[in-house]
């Protein structure tokens, strides 16, 4: 990153809420803006020509990039409209059962006990281990009849740990139970096979890979979509109808109700193919090699928590922590001001994690494969000075 704050440079180390954006991105954005702005399947002169083009070009590059077919790739705004549109448009009903983890962003845990609410299903979380590990023995214990879906976080952005979804995935379908995953902090930093996972919905958001703001995916087998209701209801979900009747569109164009984002979709396109050009096997091998300097770093400091697994291989490119007699917040605040290091503090939207160990949030700093030895050092050299500063 070129850009100074008070001539220092930045050390953005906040990517598990929103990556950097490549010029790839921006210049295939800026491009739909600045030649050819229209809108698809509505106008037939060369604008809206092009435009249908790119958006089909986008969703089979999402498609390759997940391993799914172009069918199963639906448009949305983020993971939590992914994760809300299947919450809507599949069939719950009273008594159905949606099993997650203990450890969901609130996106994946608010949708279900909204439905428990307003219809009567019913919710139920699979409590971790006490080293903060999966608990499969106790997912096989809350199963039954009456779960109609599990669904989990792939990589928590609350430590990055990433749970052992093949094994949950198989657990789930042999009771015969649909499987969804959330994949916002798994997607930008490993590969994630759709088809070979088997999972049946994979939810994620691409600003948080290299693409625009205010762009998601809802990747879901086809038969699945093709059963399911309405989400967002209008234009463009149609094809055709009377004073009395309607009749919708194939999936995935069913659930992308009106004008869409099609700037935002060419850009999430042209994230995909940066990100696969990148290559995700180079993504984690940065990440760890970061996440275990810091984590060798830390744990020679004794004020200093780190939250999750020990094992750096463990946490992906996250590094939860705190710092003993400090209040998370300051604790970014301090590094904010000292040295320009970016990174969060808080709950992370795990609201209930926090709450049922009695913490109150966390530092966090996360990691991706821009960044650098050098700024994992000035990173840690900083809390090393916060840390200091506290024994004085």
């Amino acid at each position: 990153m070129q850009q100074k704050i008070g001539g220092r440079p930045i050390v953005y180390f906040d990517n598990a809420a929103m990556t950097l954006k490549p010029d790839i991105v921006l210049d295939a954005m800026r491009e739909y803006y600045e030649e050819y702005t229209s809108v698809t399947g509505r106008s037939a002169h060369k604008w809206a020509v092009k435009t249908t083009e790119k958006v089909d070009w986008a969703r089979n590059e999402l498609s390759k990039f997940v391993n799914a077919k172009r069918e199963e790739i639906v448009f949305t705004k983020n993971t939590t409209e992914s994760i809300n549109l299947v919450s809507r448009a599949l069939d719950f009903k009273k008594g159905d059962i949606v099993v997650t983890s203990d450890r969901e962003h609130n996106s994946n845990l608010v949708p279900w006990l909204f439905l428990r609410d307003k219809i009567g299903i019913q919710h139920k979380h699979v409590k971790s281990k006490k080293d903060e590990t999966f608990d499969l023995e106790a997912l096989k214990a809350v199963l039954d009849k009456n779960v109609k879906l599990v669904s989990m976080v792939h990589t928590s952005n609350l430590d990055g740990y990433t749970l052992p979804v093949k094994e949950i995935i198989k657990i789930a379908h042999d009771n015969g139970s649909l499987v969804m995953l959330d994949g916002a902090q798994s997607i930008p930093h490993k590969e994630v096979n759709f088809k070979k996972l088997d999972a049946d919905f994979l939810a994620f958001s691409v600003h948080k890979m290299c693409g625009p703001t205010g762009m998601g995916v809802l990747v879901g087998k086809k038969r699945l979509l093709e059963g399911m209701d309405g989400f967002i209801v209008g234009g463009d979900t149609v094809q055709s109808t009377t004073y009395t009747d309607y009749k919708f569109l194939a999936a995935p164009e069913k659930f992308e109700a009106g004008l869409q984002n099609y700037a935002g979709i060419i850009g999430s396109g042209a994230a995909a193919k940066f990100v696969s050009k990148v290559g995700r096997d180079k993504i984690a091998k940065q990440e760890t090699m970061l996440n275990k300097y810091v984590t060798e770093e830390f744990n020679k400091i004794d004020k200093v928590k780190i939250l999750g697994p020990p094992d750096y291989r463990d946490r992906s490119g996250i590094v939860s922590f705190n710092v003993e007699g400090m209040d998370p917040h300051d604790v970014a605040l301090v590094l904010d001001e000292m040295n320009n290091v970016f990174i969060r503090s808080g709950y992370h939207c795990v609201h209930s994690w926090f709450n049922s160990h009695g913490i109150k949030g966390s530092a966090r700093a996360s990691l991706y494969f821009y960044n650098t030895k050098e700024e994992a050092e000035l990173f840690v050299e900083s809390v090393k000075k916060v840390v200091s500063y506290l024994g004085r």
